[in-house]
């Protein structure tokens, strides 16, 4: 389950059908990331458009 298709973030909606279980930057991920015992991977990008990325 991805959990940014309820996300208002344009940037973040560019990886609502990623078949990767992302969660946004709150509370409850850190919380699983504790009950789980695992790291938290941090994706760092951008979003901008043609004219920009040259």
């Amino acid at each position: 389950m991805n959990r940014l298709a309820s996300a208002t973030s344009p940037y973040l909606l560019q990886h609502a059908d990623n078949p990767v279980d992302w969660w946004p930057w709150t509370p409850e991920a850190f919380e699983e990331a504790r009950r789980r015992d695992v790291p938290v991977l941090l994706s760092v990008g951008y979003s901008a458009c043609h004219w920009c990325q040259c």
